[in-house]
C-alpha cells in the first residue's frame, strides 16, 4: 500500500518544488501568480474566497490601516484583512497551516462548552498538532508532547505554549518576507492611489 502511495506523493512534491523554483529568490515577486490588472491585489485575495461584502469593505481599506500592519505582527493579526492578506500570502509559501492553527487556537480559547472544549481539542491536534497530521505545523518534540498531554484534560490553555511557538515561528520568518512581497506592496500602493 505504502508502494502504491510514493509516486504520487513524489509527483506532489516535484510539483511543489517546481513552483518554488519559479519564484525570485527574495520570494517577493509573486507577478507570475497575481493576475495582471490594475485591482490585482484585490483580485489576488478574490481568489481566496472573500465574500463580496469583505471585497467591498476591503477597498476602503486605509493606507494607514495598512501601514499600520508594519508596526508589528500582532497589529497585522489584529485586522481582518490583514489577516486575509497574509493567509493569501502563507499560501503561496505552503505554509498557511501555521496562520490556520493558531486561528483555530484563538476560536478554541472561545470555548464555553465542556463538551465541546474535548471534541475541538482532539480535532485542533489530530489537524495540525500530531506527527503526520494532514496540516501540521512545524514545532519540536518536546512541545508536541507537552500538547499531547495537556489535551487528556482539555483546558481553553491547553495550545498555548504550542500555539506561542507557531506565533513565534511566524512573526520571525514569514512576517518579514510578508512585508517585502509584492502582495503587500501592491496592496499599500492601491490604497494610496484611491487617497489620490
Amino acid at each position: 500500500m505504502a508502494a502504491l502511495l510514493m509516486p504520487r506523493r513524489n509527483k506532489g512534491m516535484r510539483t511543489r518544488l517546481g513552483c518554488l523554483s519559479h519564484k525570485s529568490d527574495s520570494c517577493s515577486d509573486f507577478t507570475a501568480i497575481l493576475p495582471d490588472k490594475p485591482n490585482r491585489a484585490l483580485n489576488y485575495l478574490r481568489m481566496y474566497k472573500f465574500t463580496a461584502t469583505e471585497l467591498q469593505e476591503s477597498r476602503r481599506l486605509s493606507t494607514e490601516e495598512a501601514t499600520r500592519w508594519a508596526d508589528s505582527f500582532d497589529v497585522l493579526l489584529s485586522h481582518k484583512y490583514g489577516v486575509a492578506a497574509f493567509r493569501a500570502f502563507l499560501k503561496t509559501e505552503f505554509s498557511e497551516e501555521n496562520l490556520e492553527f493558531w486561528l483555530a487556537c484563538e476560536e478554541f480559547k472561545k470555548t464555553r462548552s465542556t463538551a465541546k472544549l474535548v471534541s475541538k481539542a482532539h480535532r485542533i491536534f489530530e489537524e495540525f498538532v500530531d506527527v503526520q497530521a494532514p496540516r501540521e505545523v512545524n514545532i519540536d518534540f518536546q512541545t508536541r508532547e507537552a500538547t499531547r498531554k495537556n489535551i487528556q484534560e482539555p483546558s481553553l490553555t491547553c495550545f498555548d505554549q504550542a500555539q506561542g511557538k507557531v506565533h513565534s515561528l511566524m512573526e520571525k520568518d514569514s512576517y518579514p518576507r510578508f512585508l517585502r512581497s509584492k502582495m503587500y506592496l501592491d496592496l499599500l500602493s492601491q490604497s494610496q492611489r484611491r487617497l489620490s
